[in-house]
């Protein structure tokens, strides 16, 4: 057994698309619509299975709690490949003004990672 994807309710699905391809290499499916419901979906492909699908409907708004201590999802993790690229995409991501909250750095458990904020909040740890 596997998992399929992961999905995410976003407020402006264009923009976390291009986020997604822009920054983290995902390819982008045709958009699904849904009129009847106003419901529109992308699913972004990564190397090998990985799946992420955007999904935006009337009605959703906000900002995701970037704080990691409540329930739900705490974080999607993108593996680079490398010290240097993490360190790379994360002063990329710096300078197109996006949130950094922790800076690249050798965790106890040993992963080289960053964490930030994709443009609705999200935490996205970007590993070795």
């Amino acid at each position: 057994m596997k998992i399929s994807h992961i999905a995410l309710w976003v407020t402006n699905i264009e923009h976390m698309r291009q986020f997604y391809e822009t920054y983290l290499g995902g390819i982008g499916n045709k958009k699904y619509e849904n009129p009847a419901k106003g419901f529109t979906s992308y699913f972004l492909s990564f190397a090998g299975t990985s799946r992420l699908e955007l999904m935006h409907k009337p009605g959703i708004s906000g900002v995701a709690a970037t704080d990691v201590d409540r329930p739900g999802i705490a974080h999607l993790a993108f593996s680079v490949g490398s010290p240097d690229a993490v360190d790379a995409l994360t002063n990329r991501l710096r300078n197109d003004g996006y949130k950094i909250i922790a800076e690249p750095r050798r965790t106890g458990d040993g992963y080289y990672e960053s964490v930030i904020a994709d443009p609705e909040g999200n935490r996205l740890e970007i590993t070795a």
